[in-house]
Parts: C-alpha cells; structure tokens; sequence
C-alpha cells in the first residue's frame, strides 16, 4: 500500500484551495475538540448518534422514529449521513484520510470549483453512506470517518490525473515517485480485495466502493467545461 505525499500537479483555475484546506481543519477540529478528550468530549454513547447505523437507520426510515438518539443526544435521523463523515475512529484514521484528502483534494477543487467542490464531497460521503448501509443493513456498528467522500476524490483524480507523478511511501517508509494510475489504481484494487477477503468488520469496505463509483459518475458531469479526462490535452497526448 502506498501512502501519498505529493503531487506534482499545479492549480490551473483557481488561487487556492480553500474548500479543501477548510475540510481538513473543520475534521481535524471536530476530532481534537469532540473525540480526544483535551477540549469538551463527548461520551462514545453520545457520538454514535451522530453516525450512521445501519440498522437503526433503515428502522427509523421505515417510519419507527425520524430521530436518532443515543446516551442523551438525539440527532435527525438525515443528517447522519452528513455528520459521520467529520468524526473519526482515532488519529490514524483522521489523517490517513485527511493525507489523501490534502495531496488530491485541491486538483479537484480545481477542477469544479469550490461551491461544486463542497457539494461533489457530500454527494460522495452520502452515496458511500447509503451504500454501506443497504449493504450491511442489519449492523449495528457506527460507520464514521471521511474515508467515502475521500474515495470519491481518489477516483475523481485518478479519471482526470492518471498520468500526474505521486510521491508516495511505499511499504510505509520508502519515498518513491510513480504515476497516480500505479498509486490510486492500486489502492482502489485493494478496497475490491478486502471486500471480499477481509475479516475485519470494522473497516467499512462498501462505504469505500460506493465513494468510489460515486466520485466516478459525479466527474464526469460537475467538473468545469473545458476540463478533459485522463490528462488529455488539446494538442493530443
């Protein structure tokens, strides 16, 4: 598995960006103020009412409550799928994704804008969330964490940027510089693999794929006029 550090890939559109830069502070915010304990903690009680749970949030769409509650927070049933994605299971979790979201993200918000940016990052948090839960939907494990709606932007990338160079750390501590199709095509092979071979529940490998398929399809319509597909130019390459 290779872990992303940079890319070599300028902004062409706009001066910076500031969707992506603020999604990675408002998580890293949300975590350091809710989840570690140094500011104002939740209970974990308390901040599973903020996740999606798949059965409970199939239960509550058949009509049983609009509301899901847990310990002594009760959150719209709705919203979950919004307020998942900015908690985290610890700070390995927060910035893995947060990485992803930091070396690929801005390429994106490029490439769409920022106010279609934001929204192209909830569509594929939500999709991923919907998917996972149709998928599992009789568990009761919380699902949280951005991995989805960074999925979304790692296919996004890799449809527009296949031929970018990545630093990355392959086998976690070896610095090398491969094309973008070599390090998300092989991450993204991995999510299909561990959907299938992976004992580890608590790894929400459909809510990976549905970001995936989603960040895929939403490219192809929300990305500026002008902006070619697997680093076409004009001239041909």
């Amino acid at each position: 598995m290779f872990i992303p550090l940079h890319d070599t890939n300028p902004l062409k559109k706009i001066s910076y960006p500031y969707v992506t830069v603020g999604l990675i502070a408002l998580n890293v915010a949300i975590y350091v103020v809710l989840q570690t304990g140094w500011v104002a903690p939740l209970e974990d009680e308390d901040l599973t009412a903020f996740a999606v749970v798949p059965a409970q949030f199939l239960a509550n769409s058949a009509g049983d409550s609009p509301f899901l509650a847990s310990g002594s927070v009760l959150v719209p049933e709705r919203l979950t799928l919004v307020t998942y994605m900015f908690l985290h299971g610890g700070w390995v979790h927060l910035i893995g994704n947060m990485l992803f979201l930091w070396v690929f993200g801005d390429n994106i918000e490029d490439a769409m804008g920022h106010m279609r940016f934001i929204m192209f990052y909830l569509m594929c948090g939500i999709f991923a969330a919907l998917a996972h839960t149709y998928m599992l939907s009789q568990s009761d494990l919380p699902l949280i964490g951005a991995s989805g709606a960074v999925a979304g932007v790692i296919s996004a990338y890799l449809i527009l940027h296949p031929k970018v160079k990545v630093w990355v750390l392959a086998l976690w501590r070896i610095p090398i510089r491969i094309t973008a199709a070599w390090a998300l095509g092989i991450w993204i092979v991995a999510q299909f693999a561990n959907l299938f071979f992976a004992s580890e529940e608590a790894v929400a490998w459909w809510a990976h794929l549905g970001g995936l398929l989603s960040g895929a399809l939403l490219i192809l319509f929300m990305r500026r006029r002008g902006v070619l597909l697997f680093d076409r130019t004009r001239g041909g390459a």
